[in-house]
């Protein structure tokens, strides 16, 4: 089971160097298996033309390294805290795709503007608050994770499955890694279609609600609207 999981780690981390999500080593992508309690995760800094299942870290929930001779994913006590959070989730991907990073930096979350949107984020696509000095100067990285968690306060995650974090960028997740993945993808398009129409109306405003229901509704058959 661990064995298969990492081919699907492996190929969700090269997916997102061939659909141009990534630049450098700017990314991650995570899957977990709940049964034995382990994480895998893209080892950091590794070009992804590099990258083999032999380089994958394996970790513990307390962030142990089980396997692997390389150093984890920075990042991975940011998915360590998503994954304790959301029991949904299988696979989480880091990314700092330029459009969606945007507005990250920005400290703006992605309104629902149309159909393309509201099919798979249920609203509006929340950006963090920023870290304060404690949580900066702490534990930073498992900070970002708390700081995911709390923006997603009593919201179901696979109905928004992504979260922009102030001053740095998406997560996304999804009950798969490649499933991550493909969200991430869809963000990144949502992102770039929402700062253009924002260009052409700055006074836009968000889809009528019905409409954001009956387009969720099409792909989450766990979604029931209120129309």
């Amino acid at each position: 089971m661990l064995e298969k999981l990492k081919e699907e780690v492996l190929a969700a981390n090269l997916e997102l160097a061939k659909r141009g999500l990534v630049n450098h080593t700017w990314g991650n992508v995570s899957g977990i298996d709940r049964e034995k309690e382990l994480i895998i995760i893209k080892p950091s800094g590794i070009p992804y033309s590099q990258l083999t299942i032999e380089s994958l870290s394996v970790l513990d929930m307390d962030g142990n390294q089980i396997e692997g001779n390389l150093k984890p994913s920075s990042d991975a006590p940011t998915h360590l805290v998503i994954y304790k959070a959301f029991k949904e989730i299988g696979g989480i991907v880091h990314t700092h795709s330029p459009w969606a990073t945007s507005w990250a930096q920005a400290c703006k979350g992605i309104p629902p503007l149309g159909a393309a949107h509201a099919e798979y984020f249920y609203g509006n696509i929340p950006c963090t608050r920023k870290l304060n000095e404690r949580e900066i100067k702490g534990q930073c990285e498992a900070e970002t994770g708390k700081v995911i968690v709390e923006t997603l306060s009593g919201i179901n995650p696979l109905h928004m499955p992504a979260v922009l974090v102030s001053n740095h960028g998406p997560f996304t997740w999804g009950k798969t890694p490649m499933d991550a993945v493909n969200i991430a993808d869809v963000l990144e398009a949502v992102a770039k279609i929402a700062y253009r129409t924002y260009a052409l109306t700055p006074a836009i405003r968000p889809i009528d609600s019905n409409l954001l229901e009956k387009n969720f509704a099409k792909m989450h058959e766990d979604f029931k609207p209120s129309i």
